[in-house]
C-alpha cells in the first residue's frame, strides 16, 4: 500500500480523498494555488505545497510543478480527483516515468476513451450498443450531409475531443448541417485544439443514465449500479439520483452487462463510468466512458455502502476487486450547490461567505470545502458543495432534500439552492418524468420570483 499520496486537485474532492487516506493510514500532500491558501484541503492534509499563482493553467494544470511537489515530499502516488488533469494521458504517463503511481487509468486507456470517435468504434467492436452515425471522423461537409440523409434527421454533430457541450450542434435539416460544420469546428478548435467532428442520430426524449464500473490490474471488472443524470443545463449535470426512476430490473441487467463489456474491452484499471443515452422505449446507446471518479460518486456510495475512493486506491496498489455486481438499496439524490445566480443565467457568484449553516439529521451528507468567512475565488469551477440525501424510497429522499435545502444557509454569495428547492417541488421531477431537455422546457425563473 502507498505511504503518501499527493492530491492533484482542490476543494471538496481533495478533502474527500484526504479523509479516506487518513482512514487508511496513508499520509497526504495537498497542492494549492495562492488563491486557495485558506481552503480546507490545505488545512487537513499532512503537508501542503503551493504550486503557483491563481490561474489553473499556472497551478493545478502545471504538470512540472505537481511532479516537483510529489518528489520533494516523497509521495509515491498521485490522486488526480476529477477535472483538471484526471483524464490527461500525458500526466498519467509522466507519473509512470517518474516512478509515481497515477491513481487512475493508464495513458492508453485515457487516450482510447478520450477520443469519442475511437471510443465508439471500440465499443461497437465489443458488442456495446452505439448510436447510429459516422464511422469515425467526418471527412468533410459532403460526408456529413450524406450520413445525415442515411440515418435520418434530427442528428447531432459532436467534437471528437469535446466535453461540456462545446463543439456540439443539433441539426434538423441540411441547412443546419452546413451552419454547424463551420461553427462547431471553430468552437472545438478553440476549446480543445482539435476540430475533428463526428455525427450521430439525435435521440428524442433522452435520459442520461450512467453505470459505475471498476476494473482491476488482473483484468476483472464489475458494475456498481446506475445513476440518472438527466437534470442538466447546457450538458452540465445539476442533480443526480440512484436508482433511476426509469430503470427496470431487466434494463439494469442489460446496461450493467454492456458496461462490463466496455470495461473489459479496454482492460480498464480503476474506477470509472460508462455513460449511456436511453430513449423513451428503453433502448440504450453508449455515449462515452469517463476514466476517473465522478462528481456524483457520492450517491452510489450511499446506496451500496462502498467507499469508491478507497477502492480506487486499492486497485492502484494492485489489490484485486471482488468482481461482484451491486444493486442499490434505498434511494439517494445529490444536488450540486453552485455559487451561481439562477436568475441571471447561472452567472458565477464568487465572493466571501458571510454566514454558513449546514443542514443535519439522518440521511444527510454534505461534501464541501467552504465555511463562514471563506472567500470563493473566481478562477475555478463554481461548485462549492454537494448535498446528498438518502432514504428508503425516492419520495422520502425528495422530501428529505426539500427539508435539507430549507436548512442550508449560505449568505454573501448567490447560490443554486433556491433553484433546487423549486425543482424538488416540480410535478414532473417528483413523478420521475425527466429528460435531458427538461430545463429547456421549464420556466424556473418565473417560479423563483413567486
Amino acid at each position: 500500500m502507498f505511504k503518501k499520496i499527493l492530491i492533484a486537485n482542490r476543494g471538496e474532492i481533495a478533502l474527500r480523498v484526504i479523509r479516506t487516506c487518513r482512514e487508511m493510514g496513508i499520509k497526504t500532500v495537498a497542492v494549492y494555488s495562492k488563491a486557495d491558501a485558506e481552503s480546507l484541503h490545505v488545512r487537513f492534509a499532512d503537508e501542503a505545497v503551493c504550486i503557483g499563482p491563481n490561474a489553473s493553467s499556472e497551478s493545478y494544470l502545471k504538470i512540472p510543478s505537481i511532479i516537483a511537489a510529489a518528489e520533494i515530499t516523497n509521495a509515491d502516488a498521485i490522486h488526480p480527483g476529477y477535472g483538471f488533469l484526471s483524464e490527461n494521458s500525458k500526466f498519467s504517463k509522466i507519473c509512470q516515468e517518474n516512478g509515481i503511481k497515477f491513481i487512475g487509468a493508464l495513458p492508453e486507456q485515457i487516450d482510447g476513451m478520450g477520443d469519442k470517435a475511437s471510443a465508439k468504434k471500440t465499443m461497437k467492436d465489443a458488442g456495446v450498443p452505439t448510436i447510429p452515425g459516422s464511422e469515425g471522423l467526418l471527412k468533410d461537409l459532403d460526408d456529413a450531409i450524406s450520413i445525415a440523409k442515411k440515418i435520418g434527421y434530427p442528428v447531432i454533430m459532436k467534437a471528437t475531443a469535446g466535453g461540456g457541450g462545446k463543439g456540439m450542434r443539433m441539426c434538423t435539416n441540411e441547412k443546419d448541417i452546413k451552419t454547424a460544420w463551420e461553427s462547431a469546428r471553430k468552437e472545438a478548435k478553440a476549446a480543445f485544439g482539435n476540430d475533428g467532428m463526428y455525427l450521430e442520430k439525435f435521440i428524442v426524449e433522452p435520459r442520461h443514465i450512467e453505470i459505475q464500473v471498476a476494473g482491476d490490474q488482473q483484468g476483472k471488472a464489475c458494475h456498481l449500479s446506475e445513476r440518472d443524470c438527466s437534470v442538466q443545463r447546457r450538458h452540465q449535470k445539476l442533480v443526480e439520483e440512484t436508482p433511476s426512476p426509469f430503470m427496470t430490473k431487466e434494463l439494469r441487467k442489460k446496461m450493467g452487462d454492456a458496461a462490463i463489456k466496455a470495461t473489459k474491452a479496454v482492460r480498464y484499471e480503476g474506477v470509472g463510468t460508462v455513460e449511456f443515452l436511453v430513449d423513451k422505449d428503453r433502448n440504450f446507446y453508449f455515449m462515452e466512458m469517463n476514466t476517473r471518479i465522478q462528481v456524483e460518486h457520492t450517491i452510489t456510495e450511499e446506496v451500496i455502502n462502498y467507499d469508491l475512493v478507497k477502492e480506487q486506491i486499492k486497485i492502484a496498489a494492485g489489490i484485486p476487486i471482488s468482481g461482484k455486481n451491486y444493486e442499490p438499496v434505498g434511494h439517494a439524490i445529490q444536488c450540486r450547490i453552485n455559487a451561481e445566480d439562477p436568475m441571471n443565467d447561472f452567472r458565477p457568484s464568487p465572493g466571501k461567505i458571510t454566514q454558513y449553516h449546514e443542514p443535519g439529521g439522518h440521511g444527510i451528507r454534505i461534501d464541501t470545502h467552504v465555511y463562514a468567512g471563506y472567500t470563493i475565488p473566481p478562477y475555478y469551477d463554481s461548485m462549492i458543495a454537494k448535498l446528498i440525501t438518502v432514504a428508503q424510497t425516492r419520495e422520502e429522499a425528495i422530501t428529505k432534500m426539500e427539508r435539507a435545502l430549507g436548512e442550508y444557509i449560505i449568505e454573501g454569495v448567490k447560490t443554486t439552492i433556491p433553484f433546487h428547492q423549486k425543482l424538488m417541488q416540480h410535478p414532473k421531477f417528483r413523478d420521475g418524468k425527466i429528460t435531458t431537455n427538461f430545463l429547456d422546457e421549464w420556466d424556473f425563473k418565473k417560479e423563483l420570483m413567486t
